[in-house]
Order: structure tokens, then sequence, then C-alpha cells
């Protein structure tokens, strides 16, 4: 960030931008492949990828050419009209996810909230009373009211409180909680197949079987949050299409890498939980314009030959990393699916993602202790060697806890 473009850049900001961002100091100006360049043209390699949206990573040629096609089209027609691309993208996410009928938004938090709509008109369709939601401890799904509501980590609602009544936390994996707390006033059980921001913690399929068991009895709505661990990242379309057979949720979410850095975001509902909204009952200016329908649609055609390259190099990865962790005891555990990936640490990791940033890794931790990885579908075990080796570097300099 030598450049004076980069420091006015960043006073520009701390003077004029509302302050809620802890950024890291670089300014980037460009990106190829699966690595970004600062202003000063220093590379990274990243693996953070705009937090698992940059799919495809950076300038891939086939989005690149249907951005420039589309902009001398149509950018923007609102919903109050067709275009050729909405439609074709609903089915395709439709097949994908063996669920119905698809709404757009423009982010992860407005899908939850238009899925929290639907469970809340659902339930109040049978019993008025039929309000209660079911989420898990340690849970992230967006920071609007309604998604606030269900995630079960308090520094994030403590501010804003009160928010939706009616919430239930219990921890995950625990049958007998979950078990005790679902009712007939249970509207939605709600949950990450991987918690993302909690630390990548995946869900047993026991505990997602007794969640869609209890779902249908008591008539509530099952909802997967998939906007961080699903569309590819697993190594499949969703992660509840990891199990064997597939669990079916009655809403599915996403977001993050569907239209790989243009905002989009879905709901995907089956007829029963659809049924719930009616004309006029929900709405969005910008979900599901052309060039992010058309751009989504382009992405689910490169996906399908990823799919096997991203479970063969996640693999490799996590092999790599799990010989690397051999050489540091603070390495407490490594866990993750596909390329979604996390290294839990005995110790803070907020300065071995800063020594990374200076070699030219970008990674991020989260829950103070937890280096989380979410690269481009598109990375190699050749990147992922290089990434070993920055890594190797910065966690030798690392100080152990104190006996």
């Amino acid at each position: 960030m030598a450049s004076s473009a980069s420091t006015s850049v960043v006073d520009l900001e701390k003077q004029y931008l509302l302050q809620n961002y802890a950024r890291y100091p670089l300014v980037l100006h460009r990106g190829k492949g699966c690595y970004v360049y600062d202003t000063a043209g220093k590379r990274y390699l990243d693996l953070i990828a705009g937090i698992g949206v940059n799919a495809l990573g950076y300038a891939h040629p086939q989005l690149t050419k249907v951005i420039r096609e589309q902009a001398g089209l149509i950018l923007h027609t609102s919903n109050l009209y067709y275009h050729e691309y909405q439609g074709p993208l609903a089915a395709r996410i439709a097949q994908a996810s063996g669920l119905d009928r698809v709404f757009f938004c423009n982010s992860g938090a407005e899908a939850m909230e238009g899925a929290l709509k639907m469970a809340r008109a659902h339930g109040r369709k049978i019993n008025p009373e039929k309000i209660e939601m079911i989420a898990l401890d340690n849970s992230f799904h967006g920071r609007t009211f309604g998604a606030l509501s269900i995630t079960g980590q308090e520094k994030y609602r403590r501010d804003f409180e009160p928010l939706l009544t009616g919430v239930h936390f219990v921890p995950r994996n625990d049958l007998t909680a979950l078990q005790q707390v679902v009712s007939d006033r249970t509207t939605a059980i709600v949950f990450e197949l991987v918690q993302g921001e909690g630390g990548i913690f995946p869900m047993s399929a026991e505990y997602v079987r007794l969640a869609r068991e209890l779902a249908t009895r008591h008539d509530a709505l099952l909802i997967f949050d998939e906007i961080q661990c699903g569309v590819g990242r697993p190594g499949t379309y969703f992660a509840y299409q990891m199990f064997e057979p597939v669990i079916l949720p009655d809403i599915m979410i996403a977001a993050k890498p569907m239209a790989c850095g243009i905002p989009l975001g879905a709901i995907a509902a089956n007829e029963r939980a659809a049924a719930a909204i009616g004309p006029g009952m929900h709405g969005s200016t910008f979900g599901g314009g052309p060039l992010a329908c058309r751009i989504a649609l382009e992405f689910f055609d490169i996906l399908d030959d990823l799919l096997p390259q991203i479970v063969h190099v996640g693999g490799y990865f996590r092999m790599r990393l799990t010989d690397l962790a051999k050489h540091y005891q603070f390495i407490r555990e490594i866990r993750g699916f596909g390329l979604m990936i996390g290294v839990e640490l005995d110790i803070p990791g907020k300065q071995i993602v800063l020594d990374a940033l200076e070699e030219g890794l970008l990674i991020n931790c989260t829950h103070e202790t937890v280096l989380r990885m979410l690269p481009p579908y598109i990375l190699t075990e050749q990147d992922v060697d290089r990434a070993i080796r920055v890594l190797d570097k910065v966690l030798k300099k690392a100080k152990p806890p104190e006996a």
C-alpha cells in the first residue's frame, strides 16, 4: 500500500465512510485467476475470494464476455416485466436443488428475510400462535433484523435488541436439545449445514435427519442456509446433497458465489412452502436483474465441470494442511468440505493473517482462532502448494500458547 493513491483512498474512507469495517491494510486494484494485485502491483494469492463470492476468480474470460455483452443490451428491468434470463435461471436452480420454485433478491441476508417471511406466513395460516423458530448456537445468518434474530451469537445481536420474539437456540448436533424444543408452535427450523462464520463446523447426518423428521411431524418448515457452504463449495451443488440419501429442506437460501461478484441471492422452496407467499406479499426492486441472472447461468454451466476439481483440490488442500499441522502443536484441528476449510488454532489468528498478507497470501480469521479459507473454485494443486509454503513460513513466527 505504498502509493499515494492508496493513502488517499484510505484517508477518504476514514473521513467519509461509516466506520463499521475493520479493514486490512491493502488497497486492491485488479485480479486475474486466483490472484489479486494491489495499487503498487504486488501479487497476492486470494484464498478468501471476497468471502466466498468470487467462485471463478478474477477476470474470467467467459464472464467478462457476458458482462460486456449484457451491458450493451439491458441492465435493469424491474420485476414489472419479464426478461430473458430469470426464468431459465430459476429452472436451473430448481433442477439443481430438487426444489420447485425460486425467488431472486440481492444478498444472502435478503434471502433469509424472505425465507423467514415465508415460514411465518406458513405458520400463521395453520395457527396464529404457530410463530416460533428454532436456530442454532454459534450460527450466523446475516445482519438484517430477521437474520440477526436467528443468529446464535450474542455479540451480533446485543446492540439491536429487542429483535424477533419466539426464537429458541439449541447447540449444533445435540439431538436431545432439538427434540425438546420443537413443538406444534414451531413454524421453522433453520441452520447452516456447515457453520461458516461460526468456525467451519458441519452438522451430522443424524442431526439433519432428525430436524427433517421433526419439521414434517410438526408441520414446520426446514430451512437450510447455504449462503456460504453451498452453490458448489462442498463439491456438490448444495451441502445437503452430501448426505446419502439426500435430505431435502422445504426452503433453501443461497447467494455468495452464484453471480461471481454481482449481487444475487435466491430462495428455493418446495410447493408447500412457496404456497405461503401470494401476490404482493414479497418483492424486490433489483432482485433477479438481467445482468446478474445471465452471469449466474454462465456460472452454473462452468460449475458443472468444476465440481470434481473442487472435491479433488479441496481434499489435497486438507491433506497438505494436515501434514503441516504435525509441525505445529498449536494447530488443533483441520475442518471442512471441498473448498470450505477451517484451521482451528490454540492461539489468536489475527497476526497470522497479517503476516500471510505481507507474504502475498489472503486468508481471514473467524471466531478469533479459526483461519478460514474460501478460495475460488479454479484453485489448483500448485496454488495450494504455494499457500502451504507461505503458511509454513508465517506459522514459524507464531507464538505458541504460554504454559
